[in-house]
């Protein structure tokens, strides 16, 4: 911890690099990827502050629309189309996911109510054809493909969809490797950017 409060104590000590982000935030992107701690998305993408709007979940999951109970994930992707305007929308899913592999794996969550609850609530089972794989490759990228499926359920995405006004991306990072992969349409396979 201790190094995280030095930087925090010295990043503040240039206010001519920050000055300009109060005048308001008009992100690029919004970035929907998962909290765990190997995904850095302004790391990975070379963001710079006001560039990517994030919404981080566990496992990436972008959960169903009109649940009846509004959800801070709905709104944050409301508000990244609506308010802020963002063009493109990218669904990042990464390597090692221990949401997506315990999916795959049926690990018993008892212990963990709320994530056990998260997971079969916003996530059908990703297809895997080899459960042993630590990297759960094949499943993360079935899975991604799922979340832009839920995304275009939202009424705000589809009409921006229909309007020509939105893009909608998948991409799957290698924690242990720092490969970045896009889902082709015309292929239907993740390759390189």
């Amino acid at each position: 911890m201790q190094p995280l409060i030095d930087n925090a104590r010295t990043f503040g000590q240039r206010p001519e690099e920050f000055a300009k982000l109060a005048e308001g935030q008009s992100p690029e992107v919004l970035f929907i990827t998962c909290a765990d701690s190997r995904v850095v998305p302004a790391l990975i993408t070379g963001a710079r502050p006001g560039q990517l709007f994030e919404l981080r979940t566990a496992g990436n999951i972008v959960p169903p629309y009109g649940s009846g109970t509004p959800t801070g994930e709905a709104a944050t992707i409301e508000y990244a189309v609506e308010v802020l305007g963002v063009k493109d929308i990218v669904v990042c899913g990464h390597s090692h996911c221990g949401a997506v592999g315990a999916v795959v794996r049926g690990d018993d969550l008892d212990a963990v109510p709320a994530v056990r609850d998260w997971l079969a609530h916003a996530a059908e089972e990703p297809k895997c054809s080899d459960k042993a794989d630590p990297t759960v490759a094949e499943a993360v990228q079935h899975h991604v493909l799922t979340q832009l499926l839920r995304l275009r359920s939202y009424p705000c995405i589809e009409k921006l969809l229909a309007n020509d006004q939105l893009r909608l991306h998948g991409w799957y990072y290698e924690v242990h490797t720092g490969a970045v992969r896009e889902h082709r349409a015309e292929t239907d396979t993740f390759e390189a950017l």
